[in-house]
């Protein structure tokens, strides 16, 4: 039986500027295709723009508000929501709120630096 903590969990930098910290994923468990990590932003922070061209993604907002973009169209989300990224689909979440905005994604297949297109300068 696998149990990760996500306080043990060493945070990186994706390559759209996210600081996550992977839960589970093929790199630290028996998961192999999927992944689970807690995102998270700092006030005024945001990704760059990008998609994946493999990977479907979910993200739920625990903590904290922003506004997603999903190939131009724009929201606002809230702790609670859950947002729904297709693979090849050109998203940016920006934090608005007065908190750290931390989030939950989860990609399938497993998040990979390789599977990310930039579509935006930093």
């Amino acid at each position: 039986m696998e149990i990760k903590k996500l306080g043990e969990a060493e945070p990186f930098v994706t390559k759209d500027g996210s600081e996550i910290r992977e839960l589970l994923a093929h790199r630290n468990s028996e998961i192999r295709n999927q992944s689970l990590a807690e995102a998270r932003l700092a006030v005024g922070g945001s990704t760059q723009e990008h998609y994946h061209p493999r990977a479907e993604e979910i993200y739920f907002i625990t903590r904290g508000r922003g506004r997603i973009r999903i190939e131009g169209e724009e929201r606002g989300v809230e702790a609670g929501d859950a947002i729904a990224i297709p693979p090849g689909k050109r998203h940016k979440l920006c934090n608005t709120g007065a908190e750290e905005l931390r989030l939950l994604c989860c990609c399938a297949p497993g998040y990979e630096h390789s599977d990310t297109v930039i579509t935006e300068a930093s």
